[in-house]
């Protein structure tokens, strides 16, 4: 089985609140669009994020899960009145899980024209060998 088919996205659309009221700590998210690609030494992982800049971003790799969040920067100018809008102002979230095979102290992210590319390297546990037989 591939590790790529152990990666479940956990969320599509995250209520500002659950069915015993609690609240979300984001209040109403939005999952991005991604996509993921392997490759035998690590997971290529794409993410769009129109409209969030690198200081509204937030990566965290803990515990069998891979999280992004990011907010959105645009706001509204001043007099202008929206006649309609496709997309929310909510923030984006996304949940990738994963059987601890990620090596989260090698991770490398980049944020370009609201494109994020995420490098999500393996283990050299999970990683395929080549075994020579002598």
């Amino acid at each position: 089985m591939s590790l790529f088919n152990t990666l479940i996205p956990q969320l599509t659309r995250t209520p500002a609140s659950d069915a015993n009221g609690t609240d979300h700590p984001l209040g109403a998210t939005a999952k991005p669009a991604y996509e993921i690609k392997e490759a035998a030494d690590a997971l290529a992982v794409t993410v769009f994020l129109p409209g969030v800049a690198k200081d509204g971003l937030e990566l965290t790799a803990d515990d069998g899960e891979f999280r992004v969040v990011g907010r959105r920067a645009w706001q509204q100018p001043v007099g202008w009145t929206s006649v309609h809008r496709e997309s929310s102002l909510a923030p984006f979230e996304l949940v990738l899980t994963h059987d601890n095979f990620i090596a989260t102290d090698k991770i490398a992210a980049e944020l370009k024209d609201g494109v994020l590319r995420v490098s999500l390297p393996k283990h050299e546990a999970v990683k395929p060998r080549k075994i020579t037989v002598n």
